[in-house]
């Protein structure tokens, strides 16, 4: 590889001396100024066009204010994706053969083997092109299908590439270039091999641009990977599967990375149909949905609903779940039966017969006539809310049969005097009446989610008697009073209860969409008729007569305007984006899910899941070795097989990116035990700043500070210790073990490894999981006891197992 960077510039002198690397740093810059120049009269002109648009519309037209704030919308879409793809909008090129050049290579051979030119395609996070008639492209977006070879090229298999160019900025300005010489020209020789290809197995595009990923320093943002994707990894981006596909690698295979750029690559290549129906993306908690979100705007991607399973409903704030028996109980399977019973609770009876005085006549609401209408309502298998009207005109018709012999009846003994009209005007007049609907809605309530959940947890035992105690304790939850100490506070959210809330508004009853659909076309209905009475009112007003005795050549509006027309001016539509729209939707079904650290999820919680995602249509990204939550996934078969059998796909990443072989090494003691199934996977890098062991947290601290320079520094507890928010700055996060899932740090100190190890029986998970989060070095803190006994990283993690 032959690498350029700008030198120095010697004191004195105002010209850099001609040479090979300034001519290729001065032509990619040339190029660079070219595209960003572009963007920049696109993004004036857009701007500019936006002013115009909000100027354009008039107040009093509705479908213009309409056209006025979807434009604008798009405008912006526009400006967003010009404004984040513009940091290393330019970072790669490849000469590669094509028949057909769309930029052919200057001087490049005019007949190789195949008779073929060189095709010159610039690789960047967007797509540009020439605004003339050729359209010619000036910088390819790296999801294009021609754009593939950059990061699947190798000397093994150049793919038709001959020479491969990593450009490197900083800012706007080109700072260095590295050549690739993949295929021999006639004459050389053969190309010289990527050092440990076959090796790693990662085939990456080049060791150099790689190492210099993985190396550099971490902040509180994950950073996106589109410059050095590897051939496996490329391979899960870009598949076509349209099932569930499960991307499955030990910490550091890049996993997340993959997800998020799989996301970009779909919005890129499905766009017309997942603009519609959205992409979303589950991530374990709010700390790590911070951590990436910046990576889908710089890949030019916006339009994606980020989400964990406790931020899924719409108008519900959770908490993380601290107690692992809840976790576990409200995770399971169990809390089908569970939620159903508790659902039926609410369905009760009256232990006496209760009269009702009707005007004048009394009639009595007797157990069997409640009983009778609640197996009627059971029977019809409908949710609970949607069953209530059968429960209650079951009711209401019982009274009034009773009522109807009482008022109806024939002194001399014959047929009973009212008539089906008189009965059924009886019916609607008992349905009417405050007292009986009142006592109705005590047997058969309508109910949410909230107020199931809130009776369940605070008297467990009447919902599931079978159970047993630890059961009732996982769910029960102490009523917290307010400072008065009269009323209870607003309940508290865990993320384990929104999967039972989430379950309970199917067994409830919630709107679907045809339902929604056919409500919403009656009222569209309605609006048509309401404005052919508006039409047909002007006919009828209209003059007929004209005084000069020549037929009418004046235009009203029902000449030019039918009623469809008119009522659709008058429709409110929704301007709203596709994931403004889905974040709002507590049953949107969206086009593509993806799920990061799916080994987190519960069973209750892939039923969550699975509900967004009716076409099946996901990808799954986890590891089942770092599984740390109790009721989490054992085996992707046991998680999976409920909803789509065994139609799916499973791809295991290889190569570790993030950690330094010698804190792998540390690590794999561990998953022996945790999965001793797994292979451990090979790291890129040998060492980084080594692995340490201390008995000093805040010395521990200002080492790991000091190595890590400008980067980021884990400070990690047991989930039952108290972090001191003082050991918190710019460039150092102490937290819990439970909120470090999928976050990676230049340097670990890992406080207390034994005590995180007890605190779960996931414990020896967590361990593992917070160890590999480092990419540079690894602090162990034990006891002053711990290291006069063991000595050694070594001996510590033994102990552990």
């Amino acid at each position: 590889m032959t690498e350029h960077s700008l030198p120095s510039r010697p004191a004195g002198h105002g010209a850099r001396p001609e040479s090979a690397a300034h001519s290729a740093l001065a032509g990619e810059q040339a190029h660079l100024d070219d595209l960003l120049r572009r963007i920049d009269d696109a993004r004036a002109e857009l701007e500019r066009r936006l002013k115009n648009v909000r100027k354009e519309a008039d107040i009093d037209d509705p479908q213009g204010l309409m056209m006025r704030d979807r434009e604008a919308m798009d405008i912006n879409h526009r400006l967003e994706s010009y404004s984040a793809a513009e940091i290393g909008l330019m970072f790669g090129r490849i000469d590669v053969e094509d028949e057909d050049p769309e930029n052919p290579v200057p001087s490049s051979p005019s007949s190789t083997a195949e008779g073929l030119s060189l095709d010159r395609r610039y690789i960047g996070r967007i797509g540009l092109h020439d605004d003339d008639e050729s359209m010619r492209t000036l910088l390819m977006d790296w999801r294009a299908p021609m754009a593939r070879p950059f990061y699947l090229a190798t000397t093994l298999h150049p793919d038709g590439v001959h020479t491969r160019r990593h450009i490197k900025t900083r800012g706007r300005t080109i700072v260095s270039v590295a050549d690739e010489r993949l295929m021999a020209r006639d004459g050389d020789g053969p190309a010289p091999a990527v050092e440990d290809e076959q090796a790693t197995g990662a085939t990456v595009a080049t060791e150099a641009a790689l190492l210099d990923a993985v190396t550099r320093a971490r902040s509180l943002h994950m950073r996106d990977i589109v410059e050095t994707i590897a051939a496996e990894q490329d391979t899960i981006i870009r598949s076509e599967h349209r099932g569930v596909t499960v991307v499955q690698g030990a910490p550091g295979t890049g996993k997340t990375a993959v997800a998020l750029h799989r996301a970009a690559y779909l919005l890129y290549t499905w766009r017309e149909i997942l603009e519609k129906s959205g992409v979303l993306i589950i991530g374990p908690n709010d700390r790590f949905l911070t951590y990436i979100s910046q990576v889908l705007p710089s890949l030019g991607e916006t339009g994606v609903v980020l989400a964990t399973p406790g931020t899924l409903l719409p108008g519900i704030t959770t908490v993380a779940e601290r107690s692992l028996l809840a976790r576990e109980v409200k995770g399971s399977l169990e809390m089908l039966t569970i939620l159903a019973d508790a659902v039926k609770t609410w369905q009760s009876m009256p232990d006496q017969p209760r009269d009702f005085t009707i005007d004048g006549v009394t009639v009595t609401l007797t157990p069997r006539m409640v009983r009778a209408a609640r197996t009627r309502a059971r029977r019809s298998r409908r949710p609970h809310n949607q069953a209530r009207p059968l429960f209650v005109e079951h009711v209401v018709r019982s009274l009034a049969d009773a009522m109807a012999e009482t008022i109806g009846a024939d002194p001399l003994g014959g047929h009973n005097l009212l008539s089906e009209r008189d009965r059924a005007q009886l019916r609607e007049d008992l349905g009417n009446e405050a007292v009986i609907v009142e006592a109705l809605e005590e047997y058969w309530p309508e109910l949410t989610p909230e107020a199931v959940l809130e009776r369940l947890f605070a008297h467990p035992e009447e919902a599931a008697p079978e159970y047993d105690e630890q059961t009732w304790a996982g769910l029960r939850r102490e009523e917290k009073q307010n400072t008065e100490g009269t009323e209870n506070q607003a309940t508290t959210w865990t993320d384990a209860d929104a999967p039972l809330l989430d379950e309970l508004a199917d067994l409830l009853g919630l709107i679907d969409d045809e339902e929604a659909a056919a409500k919403e076309r009656e009222a569209w209905l309605e609006r048509i008729a309401e404005a052919q009475e508006a039409l047909d009112i002007l006919t009828g007003s209209a003059t007929q007569d004209l005084d000069d005795g020549f037929a009418p050549e004046v235009l009203m509006a029902y000449d030019v305007i039918d009623a469809e027309t008119l009522a659709d001016r008058q429709r409110v539509r929704d301007t709203r984006t596709t994931a403004q729209r889905a974040a709002k939707d507590v049953r949107w079904a969206f086009g593509h899910v993806i799920v990061d650290e799916a080994q987190e999820l519960s069973e209750m919680a892939w039923r969550m899941i699975f509900r967004r995602s009716p076409n099946r249509w996901m990808t799954i990204v986890g590891d089942p070795a770092q599984t740390g939550n109790p009721a989490g996934v054992e085996t992707w078969t046991q998680a999976l097989s409920p909803f789509v059998a065994d139609r799916w796909q499973l791809h295991q990443l290889t190569v570790n990116y993030r950690t330094p072989a010698d804190i792998a090494a540390l690590a794999d003691r561990l998953l022996r035990w945790i999965a001793p199934e797994q292979a451990a996977t090979v790291s890129l890098r040998e060492h980084g700043t080594g692995v340490r062991v201390a008995t000093d947290v805040e010395a521990a601290v200002r080492q790991a500070r000091k190595l890590a320079g400008d980067g980021l520094v884990g400070v990690i507890f047991s989930d039952d210790t108290t972090v001191d928010p003082a050991l918190s700055d710019e460039h150092t996060m102490a937290a819990k073990v439970s909120d470090i899932k999928g976050l990676e740090f230049d340097e670990v100190v890992l406080v207390d490894p034994q005590a995180i190890a007890a605190a779960s029986p996931q414990g020896l998970n967590d361990v593992y999981v917070a160890m590999t989060r480092a990419t540079q070095g690894l602090t162990l803190v034990v006891t002053e006891s711990q290291w006069e006994q063991l000595g050694s990283a070594e001996e510590i993690v033994d102990l552990l197992v």
